[in-house]
């Protein structure tokens, strides 16, 4: 799998509503109405990567979880994180 270019990466920014292109990943903080609502959402984003073999880096700090996309693997953005983090849009729906 092919690593985006920084063209690429910010151009499919425009399109993930919340998402940053930083520090060479692409980035989603979420203030969520108390803690166990911000669990509730990473556990549902945990299933969904885990059936999907793609897993995000996930920080919680009180209500605001942070999902961080890189492939490691491929040691930069790829089309899998920009799929995923359009999968966690999704999964989060209007937060």
């Amino acid at each position: 799998m092919a690593v985006l270019t920084d063209e690429d990466v910010n151009s499919a920014v425009m399109k993930l509503d919340g998402w940053e292109h930083a520090e060479g990943a692409l980035r989603r903080s979420v203030k969520f109405p108390s803690f166990l609502d911000g669990i509730e959402a990473v556990r549902r984003v945990a299933e969904h990567a885990e059936r999907k073999d793609h897993h995000p880096d996930i920080d919680i700090r009180w209500r605001t979880v942070t999902f961080v996309l890189v492939t490691h693997s491929e040691g930069g953005i790829t089309d899998k994180d920009v799929q995923m983090a359009a999968d966690i849009n999704e999964l989060l729906g209007e937060v």
